[in-house]
């Protein structure tokens, strides 16, 4: 085959195009990092990565990583990862929980409770997260009242204008038993599964997998809780003064944060979750109710599983929005990694460059691995046809 002919040949024109392209960017990439460089070089700025096992000298209010401010840098940034993975897997959780009991009231027959559901997610949906994460902020957390005049959550968590002081256990030890026998459980439940609809195919005879799902993931472990509870000291926050002392405190800016993800979130995921529900066939509604089920089973065993295969795919985009939304917190100075790391180290440091590149590459990091475990997930739950 001579060069012409083998240049004709479509695939590899393909090729040769698209690794032109890629010498291209690269080619671009290299000039602007070298450009960068003999910029900063030019302008006295130190360049590289040995300012993250500097001292940090940053105080932070909110932080589970037992940083300080004799910290390093690299201690300042985890503090500050940690932070941002906690608002996000909580709001990811109270979201999925709203937003699903929103959609299913979107669906009601009753006018009124659909009315109000549908109220609430035209008026979410149409308003900027940031003000709501400013609404939440200074409208209601910051409208709270003084400590003394505390909103009492069963007299052992108090809400107040400067956060959510609650109980701590003064040892950890019978909690990490009840979450191994958890985890236990959990993997016990998977492999209970897998059996059942071996079983199932194999025979035809159906296993209540949902009853040792109860048992195995929610009841054991629930009791496990309750005893590591019961044979363990708290340290229950108590006012003192003019504030409460003991336990420990989710400042204002977390409490903000989370109720404004939540409920902005929450709104989005309605509308998923309504519309899978909806793109149930009818028939197979129609089906369940012919086989004597009752609402509560047919939405349970029919309904949900169908509308998962439909939901999933746009509640991953939610997810990661949440994990990509929790930087709002900033406007309100919640100690997340994009205030911490690109507010506080950058003016201290001033390693512009390396900061930013760490910082995209954490959320590019985390982002990623929230959409391998849906795309996982969904994947398990896909239409198996032969």
């Amino acid at each position: 085959m001579n060069l012409a002919a083998f240049l004709r040949d479509r695939k590899v024109r393909d090729v040769i195009a698209q690794a032109a392209v890629a010498i291209g960017l690269v080619a671009l990439l290299v000039y602007f990092v070298r450009n960068a460089s003999e910029n900063m070089v030019k302008a006295g700025i130190a360049s590289g990565f040995d300012f993250l096992w500097r001292q940090a000298g940053i105080d932070v209010p909110f932080q589970l990583t037992g940083y300080t401010s004799a910290s390093s840098n690299l201690g300042l940034l985890w503090a500050g990862i940690v932070n941002t993975l906690l608002i996000s897997a909580v709001s990811i959780v109270a979201a999925t929980v709203l937003g699903f009991l929103v959609g299913v009231a979107r669906l009601s027959r009753n006018p009124l409770l659909s009315g109000i559901a549908g109220a609430y997610v035209e008026f979410a949906r149409n308003i900027p997260l940031l003000f709501f994460v400013l609404i939440w902020y200074f409208g209601v957390v910051a409208s709270l009242p003084a400590p003394r005049g505390s909103v009492s959550l069963f007299g052992i968590a108090f809400l107040n204008n400067r956060g959510l002081t609650i109980p701590l256990p003064n040892e950890t030890g019978p909690f990490g038993y009840a979450l191994l026998l958890l985890a236990l459980g959990i993997a016990a439940q998977l492999a209970i599964q897998g059996w059942a609809r071996r079983r199932q195919e194999r025979t035809g005879r159906a296993f209540p997998v949902w009853r040792s799902g109860f048992l195995l993931v929610l009841a054991v472990p629930a009791l496990a809780f309750l005893a590591a509870s019961l044979s363990t000291e708290w340290d229950v926050p108590a006012l003192r003064g003019f504030n409460y002392r003991g336990g420990f405190v989710l400042v204002p800016e977390f409490v903000a944060l989370f109720a404004a993800l939540t409920t902005y979130t929450a709104a989005f995921i309605a509308e998923i979750v309504r519309a899978g529900i909806l793109a149930v066939p009818k028939g197979q509604i129609e089906a369940a109710k012919a086989v004597g089920l009752s609402p509560n089973q047919t939405l349970r065993l029919v309904t949900v599983p169908q509308a998962l295969r439909v939901m999933v795919p746009p509640m991953t985009s939610q997810y990661l929005n949440v994990v990509k939304n929790s930087s709002f917190g900033a406007a309100i100075a919640y100690p997340d990694v994009v205030s911490l790391f690109m507010g506080s180290a950058l003016n201290n440091t001033g390693q512009a460059i390396e900061i930013i590149a760490i910082t995209l590459a954490l959320y590019l990091a985390i982002s990623l691995a929230v959409s391998a475990f849906m795309n996982w997930y969904n994947a398990r739950i896909a239409l198996v046809t032969r």
